[in-house]
């Protein structure tokens, strides 16, 4: 049982649920991204993703697309942003999960990467451009050095494939809310909480299940958590308050403890 699945269960047994929060690596720079990640962790958050910034970002929206480039423009690398897990792992116990696309994997070879991956402290994979048919080498070769491969979930997933996903997936099933890329919305996606009901039932309570893409507000959180989620995953959100504070990082480390406190007061504790 790793850093995730010990999370998880802890939280289980308080009847609460999990704030699994975002942030770019190498945003604002390389340098900063252990400082957000622990504002992260003081305001509340449960497990901390860690994005890679690649060039073609396919399940993001503007607001972490803008995360990576400026992260590239400070000269953020997959290498920096295990240096700065590394720098984390130093300080803190805080499970960890990087959420990255294939191709950076792919190119610097499947075992180099999951062993550099390994050494600096993840816990967690999150590739939203590998499909479940083509996923199980990277899974099976990531749970013998310790790590989960989380896989995702939609509204249109197919029964049959549903089933698939949930073979495949380890740490947490990753609901996608909504049908379209990351992003703050004023709202939830229609079906998010069907699909929390329709997940259960396929998990049988086996794996945890966080709802993620276009959560933003404490409502949402509330609302996800309790139909029955073990989880959320907030990312736009958090990139948006690091945006709207780039020259003034004593505001960026309040806006980002605030918000991530305000959600984190949401998760529960729930009677289910």
């Amino acid at each position: 049982m790793n850093r995730i699945e010990k999370r998880f269960a802890e939280l289980s047994s308080k009847k609460e649920g999990a704030l699994i929060a975002y942030v770019m690596g190498g945003d604002p720079s390389p340098r900063l991204t252990p400082d957000v990640v622990r504002w992260l962790v003081e305001g509340g958050a449960d497990i901390v993703e860690v994005g890679i910034p690649f060039s073609d970002p396919i399940a993001d929206g503007p607001s972490i697309q803008a995360a990576g480039v400026r992260a590239l423009r400070a000269g953020a690398t997959p290498a920096s942003v295990l240096e700065s897990v590394r720098a984390v792992r130093r300080d803190s116990d805080v499970p960890l999960a990087a959420m990255t696309y294939y191709n950076i994997i792919y190119s610097r070879g499947v075992p180099d990467f999951l062993d550099a991956a390994a050494a600096a402290g993840l816990d967690g994979l999150i590739v939203p451009d590998l499909p479940v048919e083509e996923a199980s080498q990277l899974a099976e070769a990531a749970r013998g050095r310790g790590m989960d491969l989380v896989q995702l979930a939609a509204p249109t997933t197919s029964d049959a494939r549903f089933r698939a996903i949930v073979d495949c997936s380890a740490g947490f099933l990753y609901l996608v809310s909504l049908m379209g890329v990351t992003g703050a919305r004023g709202s939830l996606g229609e079906g998010a909480l069907e699909l929390v009901a329709r997940a259960r039932r396929h998990t049988g309570g086996r794996l945890p299940l966080a709802v993620g893409f276009g959560i933003s507000k404490p409502e949402h959180v509330r609302a996800v958590t309790g139909a029955g989620a073990d989880g959320v995953v907030v990312g736009s959100a958090i990139v948006d308050v690091i945006a709207g504070s780039l020259d003034d990082r004593p505001a960026m480390a309040r806006g980002v403890s605030s918000l991530v406190s305000s959600l984190k007061a949401e998760t529960g504790p729930y009677r289910r």
